[in-house]
């Protein structure tokens, strides 16, 4: 019989909605479908914008975050239309929300993650149990409530001879390590696509630069590339999570500085060879005789990143998920149908050596339909 859940995935990169249905009666989940879908240009542009403090931001984030469980609801229904299912046959959604803060351990020694989330009126919408805010549970017990998703890579992934890596590059990115022994080390290396696709759509008008063509065009600026590689934040050891609160536009501008000049082609090259080498270093410092690493996310589909992680880890055989039989658009959407599932049978997460949290915890709160 199926044990059917949704995962619903919107990152960092604010490029929109990926969602999955998945049947986890196999011994492997099973995606029965895939749907995704852009954000609306305005409520692109708020998400982005709620990253920073702003005008009447509760009352803008409330109604941001109604708008988006309707795009959420939109593709729970596109989902069930193309598998021909209907609400009763899902146990539960996984929904992250949009992330717009992301301060653990800050201020207080508790600090905070606010995920954008409606989820009571995402089961109003859908009719389905509806399972959200999994990173804060980690927060409140000492951890950075991220990244979530080395556990669901290691269901995945981790049952070799040999330690595996598994890297996202969302807006953020992240990397997993699997070793043999069944320890996992996993944090965030730094700014994913984030940087890449804002100065991209900053000068030339595109949300995103396919395939890494604009940035293959121009020339490594490596004055800037050691200004850059000099934010504390990289030499920090794990565990640790970041996100827009640190590298945002305003974070580049400022290191800009006397590279205030410099040709737009020549500094999209810079930021994706950035984000190539704080992810290889961070492989190096902690596994260096890695063979293999899986990457996923948006990241996975930038030609260029690509070849430059490659490049700058010759001994390991570094491919796309879409290689090991789950395309990089589903990884993550997949992971929290993963995560809603350990929710619903009350089954904690040992989270410790990822996030520094106490101990494991059960994440995410579930809002019945």
């Amino acid at each position: 019989m199926p044990d059917f859940y949704i995962g619903l995935m919107s990152g960092t990169s604010l490029d929109g909605v990926d969602g999955v249905l998945v049947d986890f009666s196999p011994s492997s989940p099973l995606v029965i479908e895939h749907a995704c879908a852009p954000f609306p240009a305005p409520l692109r542009a708020e998400l982005l914008a709620l990253n920073r403090s702003g005008p009447d931001e509760l009352h803008r984030a409330a109604l941001a975050g109604n708008e988006l469980m309707r795009q959420y609801a939109a593709i729970v229904g596109e989902l069930l239309h193309k598998a021909r299912a209907e609400s009763k046959d899902v146990r539960a959604i996984g929904a992250h929300g949009q992330t717009v803060r992301h301060r653990p351990q800050e201020f207080d020694g508790t600090g905070y993650t606010l995920q954008l989330c409606q989820p009571a009126l995402l089961a109003e919408l859908t009719g389905i149990d509806v399972v959200a805010d999994f990173r804060s549970r980690d927060v409140a017990a000492g951890g950075q409530g991220a990244p979530l998703a080395p556990f669901f890579h290691q269901s995945l992934y981790g049952h070799g001879q040999d330690t595996v890596g598994v890297l996202n590059i969302g807006g953020i990115s992240n990397i997993t390590l699997l070793r043999p022994d069944g320890t996992i080390l996993g944090f965030d290396c730094g700014p994913g696509n984030a940087l890449i696709d804002n100065w991209c759509a900053r000068h030339t008008g595109r949300d995103y630069d396919a395939e890494g063509a604009w940035a293959a065009g121009g020339r490594l600026l490596p004055a800037l590339l050691e200004t850059l590689l000099a934010e504390p934040y990289f030499g920090k050891p794990p565990p640790k999570s970041t996100g827009r609160d640190l590298f945002s536009q305003e974070w580049l501008d400022g290191q800009l500085g006397r590279f205030g000049d410099a040709a737009p082609a020549d500094v999209q090259a810079t930021l994706t060879e950035l984000t190539a080498m704080a992810c290889a270093r961070d492989v190096l410092r902690h596994e260096p005789n890695l063979r293999r690493l899986i990457v996923c996310g948006g990241g996975a589909l930038n030609g260029h990143l690509m070849r430059r992680i490659k490049a700058l880890l010759p001994a390991a055989e570094v491919a796309s998920s879409a290689d090991w039989g789950l395309p990089p658009l589903q990884v993550e959407a997949t992971a929290f149908a993963w995560l809603a599932r350990r929710t619903v049978r009350r089954e904690p997460l040992a989270l410790q050596s990822i996030t520094g949290a106490r101990g494991a915890r059960v994440l995410g709160g579930i809002y019945p339909a």
